[in-house]
């Protein structure tokens, strides 16, 4: 039951809930952070700003040069269609069970038990810590870029960067309260994405015009075309899906399944557009030279690559702190803070915990520049069983007396399709690990 303070924060009880198994017990806590007061809209804008985040310049290079034109751009909007069907499968589950479940592993252990909600819990926030890592790695890479256009000496190393991408993301971290606190930021986070995304996409449709036939052909060897084949089939569903649903859709109002529905078609319809275009646009004006960072291809004035570059920095210190959110929140609840977030307490301890797990996620950054690699690998074992495998189970379970022998057959094809899929993207992963280790060293300034 939902109990509202009147300062638009929505309070759960929750203190009371538990998830018995086997004479175990697990309190689930009731929240710290404001819920139920942000509208569909407004959702909808947390979800695109994860889609079309400064990732997005990547995409040509690591989903469709591995895949080609045809399984790239079919395979595109395959993994549109499913990452709308799951995400809405778990968004339905919601109110399962006459309450609300604000957290990912909340439902999950409700539907299974303890176990399920220890090990829900320990995956999502492997994933999410990976995730906010990748995103100081990408902060970090684009204001090198910047730099290197004015100049290239060879001073400003990358750790360099990375460590002052670091340490903004803290401060905004430690600014921003919890996720509904973004409202103003998210239009501005939007404005940068067009900003990057519309210059990427002029100026490869400038280069594409200007450039001679571009060669389309899948590069590698038989051997190596099948594991990147597979890693990039991989990308195409982490490019769509949080792994935080149930988190993002406690901000909501009532109603929270529909509203939330509203938000799902907006992220999959008007949200995905912008980065359709900007991966169509950049392979085809590359081919299978495009760089994995779209910016590193185009040629144009260095104004307006910097420009570019630096509105990615910017977006991707907003974008981090919605995948960031969760673990403020359990820090936030365990240690109770509520009330004022610049009351003295509070905000000391927002800069003394987030500034800390920052610190981790920047010094994590810095000695793996190549973390890509590992997160291939923890979004495998993650983000596959979270979004895919555990959606389409926990739906079947719940909803089992409601469903046809057909319904259910569908879903336990997707749990085992997507099982399947989750051990060949591990196993690439793993490979992609073992050869990159050859090249790359700590700290490297790639």
């Amino acid at each position: 039951m939902e109990v509202n303070n009147g300062d638009g924060v929505g309070n759960f009880n929750l203190s009371r809930k538990v998830i018995d198994e086997e004479k175990s017990t697990v309190v689930i806590p009731e929240t710290a952070h404001q819920i139920s007061s942000d509208s569909w809209f407004q959702v909808g804008f947390v979800l695109t700003t994860g889609i079309n985040s400064a990732y997005v310049l990547g995409y040509s290079g690591t989903i469709m040069v591995p895949l080609g034109w045809t399984p790239g751009v079919i395979g595109l909007i395959i993994a549109t269609a499913i990452s709308l069907y799951a995400n809405s499968l778990v968004a339905k589950l919601h109110e399962f069970g006459g309450r609300r479940h604000i957290r990912y592993r909340d439902l999950a252990g409700f539907i299974y038990g303890r176990k399920a909600y220890s090990i829900t819990w320990a995956l999502q926030y492997v994933n999410l810590f990976m995730i906010n890592t990748g995103y100081i790695i990408l902060a970090g890479s684009a204001l090198k870029a910047f730099y290197v256009l004015f100049r290239d000496d060879q001073v400003m190393k990358l750790p360099y960067f990375i460590a002052i991408s670091g340490f903004v993301c803290a401060l905004f971290g430690i600014s921003i309260p919890h996720l509904s606190a973004l409202r103003l930021w998210l239009g501005v986070s939007t404005v940068l994405s067009l900003i990057y995304i519309v210059v990427a996409f002029v100026l490869s449709v400038k280069d594409g015009i200007e450039a001679p036939s571009r060669d389309y052909n899948i590069p590698g060897t038989t051997t190596s075309k099948i594991f990147t084949t597979i890693g990039a089939s991989a990308n195409l569903v982490f490019a769509f899906n949080t792994g935080m649903l149930p988190e993002i859709q406690a901000t909501i109002k009532q109603p929270v399944v529909s509203n939330m529905m509203k938000a799902l078609y907006f992220q999959f319809t008007a949200g995905v557009l912008p980065m359709y275009a900007v991966t169509f646009i950049g392979y085809w004006a590359y081919g299978s030279s495009t760089s994995t960072y779209l910016l590193s291809s185009v040629n144009g004035p260095v104004w307006v690559k910097g420009l570019a570059n630096i509105s990615a920095f910017l977006q991707t210190v907003i974008a981090l702190h919605i995948f960031a959110s969760p673990m403020y929140e359990y820090l936030d609840t365990k240690f109770g803070i509520k009330g004022s977030p610049f009351a003295i307490r509070n905000l000391s301890f927002r800069i003394g915990v987030r500034g800390g797990y920052l610190t981790v996620n920047t010094l994590v950054a810095a000695l793996l520049p190549f973390l890509g690699d590992f997160m291939s690998l923890t979004g495998a074992i993650s983000t596959f069983p979270l979004t895919f495998i555990l959606a389409n189970h926990m739906y079947l379970k719940a909803k089992h007396n409601k469903l046809t022998s057909l319904q259910k057959l569908w879903h336990w094809l997707n749990v085992c399709f997507f099982g399947l899929m989750s051990i060949a993207a591990a196993v690439s992963a793993l490979r992609l690990i073992a050869v990159d280790s050859k090249t790359y060293s700590v700290f490297a300034d790639i």
